[in-house]
């Protein structure tokens, strides 16, 4: 198998943030789980990234105790990491572990788009990795500067913008699931 399913960041960390918004979080849940079933079926390895920042007092402070998988999302995984950059590359081993393995091709998903994996899916495809950025399987929230408010959806829309081509393929389950099976004809 060349291809690795990288779940970012999906952890307790999040739900205690104050913008947290679970219906937004619904329909991501959905789309998450489906992707993460598909990768189970096609015997895709899920790699787990979990975020830290020791000492900082906030939900991603492993001494409150939330550094651990969000409900729901449980899956064994081949190997978990844990970073204290914005990316899953820098200061964790995952380079390594995936040239070991031979895996070139990476699914990206998690929590959040623009931010974690936005920039993850940047620096692998820096390092030469092949990208599919799933992003509906990708969740974020609203954000306000200087009195002006993105909504999520258009944080979306423009984190795909950006990598599309560039640094990934845009993609969703749906048409993995498509390519899969007919590979597997």
């Amino acid at each position: 198998m060349t291809t690795a399913l990288l779940l970012i960041d999906v952890q307790a960390s999040f739900p205690a943030r104050d913008y947290w918004d679970e219906t937004l979080a619904a329909a991501w849940r959905h789309r998450q789980r489906a992707l993460l079933d598909l990768a189970h079926e096609a015997g895709i390895p899920l790699v787990r990234i979990f975020h830290e920042a020791p000492g900082s007092g906030t939900p991603f402070d492993p001494e409150r105790g939330l550094i651990h998988p969000l409900d729901g999302f449980d899956d064994p995984a081949a190997v978990t990491f844990h970073k204290r950059a914005h990316n899953a590359f820098t200061d964790t081993g995952l380079e390594a572990w995936l040239h070991e393995r031979g895996i070139r091709q990476l699914l990206v998903s998690g929590i959040r788009t623009e931010q974690c994996c936005e920039t993850t899916t940047r620096v692998a495809a820096d390092l030469g990795f092949a990208v599919d950025f799933v992003s509906e399987a990708t969740l974020t929230f609203p954000m306000t500067r200087h009195a002006r408010t993105w909504s999520a959806e258009a944080i979306r829309e423009h984190t795909e913008l950006v990598l599309e081509g560039r640094f990934a393929r845009i993609v969703d389950v749906d048409t993995l699931r498509q390519e899969w099976r007919g590979a597997a004809a």
